[in-house]
């Protein structure tokens, strides 16, 4: 019926329910819609209060408690399952923190709460501390704090808690995460962010521990910010039996111990292990290098892993004056390597006995340093390496050719190589793409042209068949393109395939 209000006929659970993924704000301005919307907002089972949309300064804290106040008295028994608060300092709106440990009160299983340190002079600092009944919460099911204070807990529990994440948290005492996380049974997931700030960090030197039974996810992110690194010596210790995924993805920590890493699956690290910031390991402190030793072997039980250009550089210096351990359940691994630092990849691999797929990502420099040849072989090369894919590849010059062509001659059972392509015009076709590396490949290794012919003939069969059955005809990713490559060792099946970094063909230009 035209003119009929279809949503005010719904029920008001579902109501409710759609304004949840609202925040606060605009749920509000729903209640002018009509006398049944008036009150709906404060039935809402979540709060999204950000401090920033009450616009007048000089009343925000009036407008906010008196906000808070009516919402939490207009049904004091109804829970609210997800509350995201993001204030200023609480010192500013007197009586706020009050009003939160009222919102922890009422049962919430999501609690992401943001405040901001507020600065006295350059020697003092208020840190706004969350209230103490967050410790013994028994309905948080995720928790996010965000340049929080936790003061002595004295006693933790909560039985629900699933996901934590502490960014840039202040700790009256190191001491404090190892109690935070022990008092939850059940986390499997903790986010942590160092607070790097020299005010509010102290001078002493410090041991953050993550103990736990049941964590299965950690994660160190890489963050952006002005302080990423502190004069404060900081060592992180992890001891998770059951830790699955690990990430380490930046220097917060100048020094990282893992303990009972026993069913650790995936390990992503980004880090070169820095004594100062802006600076890699000295291969002379034997510190360093026993720290660097034990560390690896505490991963050493990873199944896929992920290593950065940093974490690279990091490896390969070690490597001079140290032994790499083996990875011998290593099957999937993720590596970028300078192009310069390509001489260690045999090395490296040569520790991963059991590796199956392997993703390199190579950054090039015109700036090359003396041609090298890669010529030692890795044991898994022989038995166990299936799949390669090269990624970033720019243009297949003379140097850069080597990387594929050291994989297509040494792998004895390699099934898949995958390329990558980037930096191609538009106008350049996949077929002229493959014919340049093919082409060169057979100058590269003096063959003959009736082989170059043959192998060009089977692949550009391939491509109209995969330009057939493609579902976008004008694309230019395809799933696997099975090609013949005759080389010096016999035949060796290969998958080609396009990257996305590849730029759609489009028409040659005009001939000149």
């Amino acid at each position: 019926m035209p003119g009929c209000d279809r949503i005010s006929e719904l029920p008001e659970s579902l109501l409710t329910h759609i304004l949840s993924y609202l925040p606060t704000k605009h749920s509000v301005k729903t209640s002018v819609l009509s006398t049944r919307w008036k009150n709906l907002w404060l039935n809402v089972p979540a709060l999204d209060l950000h401090c920033e949309d009450f616009p007048y300064r000089e009343e925000e804290e009036e407008a906010v408690l008196g906000f808070l106040d009516r919402l939490l008295e207009f049904e004091p028994g109804s829970r609210l399952l997800k509350v995201t608060v993001e204030c200023g300092s609480v010192e500013d709106i007197e009586g706020l923190r009050d009003r939160i440990s009222t919102v922890i009160h009422r049962g919430p299983q999501h609690l992401d709460f943001e405040s901001f340190t507020e600065y006295r002079d350059h020697d003092d600092a208020f840190i706004d501390y969350i209230p103490l009944n967050l410790y013994t919460s028994r309905t948080l099911v995720s928790l996010k704090l965000t340049f929080s204070g936790l003061e002595d807990p004295g006693f933790v529990w909560m039985p629900c808690l699933k996901s934590m994440t502490l960014v840039k948290v202040h700790f009256h005492y190191a001491a404090d995460l190892e109690k935070l996380v022990s008092g939850c049974p059940v986390l499997e997931e903790l986010t942590l962010v160092r607070n790097m700030d020299p005010i509010l960090v102290g001078t002493d030197e410090k041991i953050m521990r993550v103990r736990s039974g049941s964590l299965k996810r950690f994660r160190v992110p890489f963050w952006h910010g002005k302080r990423c690194r502190s004069s404060v010596k900081c060592t992180l210790e992890i001891d998770a039996p059951m830790l699955e995924h690990m990430t380490i993805g930046e220097d917060h920590y100048d020094s990282v111990m893992v303990k009972n890493l026993t069913s650790l699956f995936m390990v992503d690290l980004g880090i070169k292990f820095a004594v100062k910031f802006g600076e890699f390991v000295d291969p002379g402190d034997l510190s360093k290098r026993n720290e660097i030793r034990y560390f690896l072997s505490g991963v050493s039980s990873a199944k896929h892993m992920i290593i950065s250009e940093k974490t690279v550089k990091a490896l390969e210096l070690y490597s001079n004056v140290g032994l790499i351990p083996k990875f011998n359940y290593l099957s999937r691994l993720e590596a970028v390597f300078p192009y310069k630092l390509l001489q260690f990849l045999p090395a490296f691999l040569e520790c991963c006995p059991n590796l199956k797929h392997l993703i390199l990502e190579v950054y090039y420099s015109r700036e090359m340093e003396d041609a090298f040849e890669l010529t030692n072989v890795p044991g898994c090369f022989l038995s166990t390496l299936q799949c390669v894919q090269l990624r970033r590849i720019h243009e297949w010059e003379e140097e850069e050719m080597k990387v594929a062509t050291y994989f297509l001659e040494n792998a004895a059972v390699l099934k898949k190589l995958t390329l990558s392509l980037t930096n191609y015009p538009r106008y350049v076709s996949d077929e002229e793409i493959f014919e340049e590396f093919f082409w060169g490949y057979y100058l590269l290794k003096g063959r003959r042209p009736r082989d170059y012919m043959a192998t060009m003939t089977g692949m550009s069969l391939g491509m109209l068949l995969a330009r057939f059955t493609a579902r976008n005809p004008l694309a230019i990713l395809f799933s696997v393109l099975s090609l013949t490559v005759i080389h010096m060792y016999g035949m060796l099946q290969v998958g080609v395939s396009i990257g996305a970094g590849a730029a759609q063909p489009g028409p040659n230009p005009p001939s000149t």
